[in-house]
This record gives C-alpha cells, structure tokens and sequence, in this order.
C-alpha cells in the first residue's frame, strides 16, 4: 500500500475552504413550517369558545334560581332569576345575529353592484 498525498485522489465530504482560508458558512436552516389555517379550524375553535362560555353561563343560572319580578315595556313577569337570564341571553344573540346578517347583506350588496360596474383604467 502507497500513501497518496492528500491533493490527489482523495475524496472529501468538507466543502474547499475559501480564498481566506476559512470555511463557507452553513446554509441557514428554514424554521419548520406550521399547518395553514383552514376555515374549519377557525370554526372549530370559534365552537370550542362558545361551549366554554355558554358552560360559564349555564353554572352562572344554575346557581341564581330565586324568583324575581321583571317589568318591561309595561308587561310584568315573575320569573325566576335563570330562566330571565336565559331569556336575556337569546335576546341579545338574536340582536347580534341581526346585526352581523344585515352587515353580510350590506357587502354582498357592495361587491354585487362592484362585479356590475366596468372599472375604468
């Protein structure tokens, strides 16, 4: 067996080093990457937040069963204190809802007459 020097004939797994005697930097390593997110996974979310508030609200009515007078608009009701809060609670979604549907319609309205018209350029 004949030792070669080592400028010939041998291979190397290190890169050659540069013209001032010091190795390449490596590559920058990517950070990894996360999933997108999907609407099904905002939706899910959005689902996990109202079980934990409609639970809040439910040990919330559980625990103040006691009647109570309610007057309103000059109907008056003895009820007790859960099913008012309840009653309270549809009232004020059905708000929110017609409130974020005639805000839908409003921009379907918008984007409808927006497709209809030619922009000029």
């Amino acid at each position: 067996m004949t030792a070669t020097p080592a400028s010939q004939g041998t291979s190397s797994t290190l890169p050659p080093p540069s013209a001032n005697g010091s190795a390449p930097p490596p590559p920058p390593q990517t950070p990894p990457r996360r999933p997108a997110r999907t609407r099904i996974s905002g939706v899910r979310t959005g689902l996990i937040a109202a079980v934990v508030a409609l639970i809040v609200v439910m040990i919330f009515i559980i625990q103040n069963t006691g009647a109570v007078n309610i007057s309103f608009l000059g109907a008056h009701l003895h009820l007790s204190l859960a099913v008012a809060l309840l009653l309270a609670a549809v009232a004020g979604a059905l708000v929110m809802a017609a409130a974020g549907t005639a805000r839908i319609t409003q921009l379907r309205r918008i984007m409808r007459r927006n497709r209809r018209t030619p922009q000029a350029r």
